[in-house]
């Protein structure tokens, strides 16, 4: 089957970070600072470009790409819910853990001996060094709200 379940849950994953990265940038906007806005807002085009990226590579192995994040969605909704309740700190943080999560998802889905050699190249090149660039600016980022 080519690894498509493997890639509709990182399509799931990505599509419940869009939805977190919008709310928080709803949520925090005005109390964001512009430069950290930014940060923000680079990330989530990132997770719109994966969000797109995987499903052309569920279409093209002639799959139906997951149209919601389903219970990630809701569950990452109640948990940034919570951090938004807290303030920026406690947003970023959620957020750096929810990039840490994305990229053992990645990690794991190379496991995979079934995923197709496309979505590999994706996952490898493109997909996992995204992921880490995120973490590094929530690191910075928290480290700018810390002191």
């Amino acid at each position: 089957m080519h690894g498509i379940e493997t890639i509709d849950h990182l399509l799931i994953d990505e599509l419940a970070a869009t939805e977190t990265y919008s709310q928080v940038l709803n949520k925090l906007g005005e109390n964001v600072a512009l430069g950290d806005s930014e940060g923000l807002r680079a990330i989530f085009d990132d997770h719109r470009t994966a969000v797109s990226s995987l499903q052309t590579q569920i279409r093209d192995l002639g799959g139906t790409p997951a149209k919601n994040s389903g219970v990630w969605g809701a569950w990452a909704k109640l948990v940034q819910g919570g951090a938004n309740a807290f303030g920026k700190l406690t947003a970023l943080t959620v957020l750096q853990e929810g990039e840490k999560s994305g990229l053992e998802d990645y990690e794991k889905a190379l496991l995979d001996q079934k995923l197709d050699p496309e979505a590999r190249e994706l996952i490898e090149r493109t997909l996992v060094p995204a992921q880490r660039a995120h973490i590094q600016t929530l690191e910075r980022m928290n480290g700018a709200t810390v002191a």
